[in-house]
């Protein structure tokens, strides 16, 4: 049976509007009013409503009284709570990709972290190191549930690795699951991946309380 055009619009609507959403392209004042969506993105009211509600369901967007949908912005318990979930998941699936990595997945991750020692740029990189994880896990329900939280990730802006001096502290992290991933101990590999979340959490929060202290 085809796909109704209407179906193929709203889904080709919501890849647009989460690319956009993740990418930083609307700011936190913004109001993401049904009929300016539309007018940019070249399409009719309904798969942009479709979409919109989508996106709201999945938590990027909120809906604020007499401002209509936003999008959404996470409280320190929020980041707190959403870390804790990936440093749960992440650990998973680095301990799966020690059982489960390809050597030629093992080799990848190993020049993705000789680019980056080598200079390259240190968000495409970890961005890089950990999709490679993800996949080497070979379980595509993990994956699927780590990208949800990338997503949610995406609402904070800036990456850490923005910090002062943590791209530097990040390799060494990446390393350390990396060697125990190589060595196949899945124990360690989940052992590292958390603390590399953890480590994470912690600059998130001291961007978060930065950024809080300057508006």
């Amino acid at each position: 049976m085809p796909i109704k055009k209407s179906a193929s619009q709203a889904t080709l609507a919501y890849s647009q509007l989460k690319q956009m959403i993740t990418s930083g392209s609307f700011g936190p004042e913004d109001r993401l009013r049904e009929i300016d969506i539309s007018e940019r993105l070249g399409m009719s009211r309904t798969p942009v409503r479709e979409a919109l509600k989508r996106l709201e369901d999945e938590g990027l967007l909120t809906h604020e009284p007499r401002k209509g949908l936003v999008i959404t912005t996470l409280d320190q318990q929020a980041i707190t709570q959403l870390y804790s979930l990936r440093e749960i998941l992440e650990g998973g699936a680095a301990g799966l990709a020690a059982r489960h990595a390809s050597d030629a997945e093992i080799d990848y991750m190993r020049a993705i972290l000789h680019d980056s020692k080598s200079g390259k740029d240190p968000v495409k990189s970890n961005y890089d190191f950990h999709q490679t994880i993800y996949q080497a896990s070979h379980n595509q329900f993990l994956v699927k549930s780590i990208h949800n939280l990338i997503d949610s990730t995406a609402l904070l802006g800036q990456s850490t690795l923005a910090h002062t001096g943590r791209p530097q502290i990040a390799y060494q992290e990446h390393m350390k699951v990396f060697e125990a991933i190589a060595a196949r101990d899945a124990e360690a590999a989940e052992k590292a991946a958390r603390s590399h979340i953890r480590q994470a959490l912690l600059a998130r929060l001291k961007l978060h309380g930065a950024g809080s202290s300057s508006a």
